[in-house]
């Protein structure tokens, strides 16, 4: 593959923000990169979409609905986790390359009793937010930052809450992985540094999506009488809350350290203040359907023409795509293809590149099965070796978006994948 093949395949992919704005006003080409729900019910989409989660195992558990998964009352299989990892990874970046003097932080999931409980009274100490562990930590991590604001204090963990209005009527305990960001600022900063952080998420959540109006924002005001910032994303069934923005006056931190004013103070230029908190909440698991929702091409009611390219795609951003390669075999003899498989595999591991071992099935599948298979799996190329790469080191590059096939020789490959998955992450 030459330098200027390498490059154009690349920039097919990885589309620009303003390229994908042009594209997406042509409906009717199944070869691009965006949904096309022309005539389709939203309930037939959600229905394709819980069963797509579960038959290539995103989701675990039976009976998926969109009230069940959203409860948290299911688990996450292989794929599904590893996609959560790498938006957990992206969270973990914009937090630490958006603004200076963000501390992470790992509290425990219980709360510490003042006094002995019974178990159902430990129960209640499960945390329902990350909220009360960045309060709690604050002055020892105002105290690494010399005092100096603004500063802020970010975690990851696991949340629980009570599942409400299942089927069975038994009340259950539901598990969700939540992110937390707490800024804090001086008073007279603090609702600028909230739009901030808003405009700085929405792009965020947009930045991974092929059509970015599904996340959008709206606000409310919450039981206390301050407002609340919702970050949203448009799902089949409706309108779900992926991320929620608070803004917290200095009663916050007085209320949680109380009788220690004076070690709470930071210093805002020449003035020692308490601060206020923006705090930023994102529910990954719902951040991951969301992307899955998001991702989910399926085309429908096209002109007979297009037929044979009708198929149902997960086109998952390259950097949330939990497989970005499938090394499988073509036609040669099967034992020194896997050979080759195996040591191909293990060279794209060692970059940090996924790889789905599809040369270890020892079953035959046609082709097109397959690349039905890998495409609802998200995977992003499909690598073929064959008896022409034992011959002349070519493999067959299949890309997920396109269904374009080139070749390139084994010893380019690892190069031009990370070249790829560079120019993907900087989009």
């Amino acid at each position: 593959m030459t330098g200027l093949t390498m490059s154009s395949f690349v920039i097919r992919a990885c589309w620009s923000r303003s390229t994908r704005f042009w594209l997406e006003r042509y409906r009717g080409l199944p070869c691009l990169g965006f949904r096309l729900y022309t005539g389709v019910s939203s309930d037939r989409i959600q229905d394709v979409l819980l069963d797509l989660c579960q038959r290539r195992r995103f989701i675990l558990g039976e009976e998926l609905t969109a009230a069940s998964v959203l409860g948290g009352c299911h688990s996450l299989g292989p794929l599904g986790s590893e996609m959560k990892k790498n938006i957990i990874n992206e969270w973990w970046n914009m937090v630490g390359l958006s603004r200076e003097q963000v501390l992470h932080i790992d509290t425990s999931q219980r709360r510490s009793p003042s006094q002995p409980l019974s178990k159902d009274e430990q129960h209640g100490l499960l945390r329902q937010d990350l909220l009360h562990g960045a309060l709690s930590h604050y002055i020892a991590c105002l105290e690494l930052v010399n005092r100096k604001l603004p500063f802020g204090i970010a975690e990851v963990g696991k949340c629980f809450y009570t599942v409400p209005d299942l089927p069975d009527g038994v009340p259950r305990t539901g598990e969700r992985t939540m992110a937390s960001l707490c800024w804090f600022s001086s008073a007279k900063t603090s609702s600028q540094w909230r739009d901030y952080w808003l405009r700085h998420r929405l792009l965020w959540w947009r930045r991974f999506a092929q059509v970015p109006s599904g996340f959008n924002s709206s606000d409310h005001q919450d039981t206390e009488g301050g407002k609340t910032l919702v970050i949203n994303y448009d799902f089949p069934w409706g309108r779900e809350a992926v991320e929620t923005l608070r803004t917290l006056d200095d009663s916050a931190l007085s209320q949680m350290h109380a009788g220690a004013t004076a070690k709470l103070h930071g210093r805002d230029g020449r003035k020692s203040v308490i601060p206020h908190v923006v705090w930023l909440s994102s529910d990954l698991e719902r951040a991951l359907l969301a992307y899955l929702s998001d991702a989910l091409h399926m085309p429908e009611n096209l002109s007979p023409r297009w037929k044979e390219h009708l198929r149902t795609v997960l086109r998952i951003h390259p950097s949330l795509a939990p497989i970005k390669v499938a090394v499988d075999l073509g036609k040669g003899p099967a034992v020194d293809l896997r050979l080759v498989c195996q040591g191909l595999s293990s060279e794209l591991r060692g970059s940090g590149i996924s790889v789905w071992p599809g040369y270890l099935d020892t079953m035959q599948t046609p082709m097109e099965q397959l690349f039905t298979k890998y495409d609802e799996m998200g995977v992003m190329f499909t690598v073929l070796v064959s008896d022409v790469t034992l011959e002349s080191g070519l493999l067959h590059l299949r890309n997920r978006d396109t269904t374009i096939k080139e070749t390139v020789h084994i010893s380019k490959l690892r190069a031009f994948l990370t070249q790829y998955m560079s120019a993907a992450s900087k989009l």
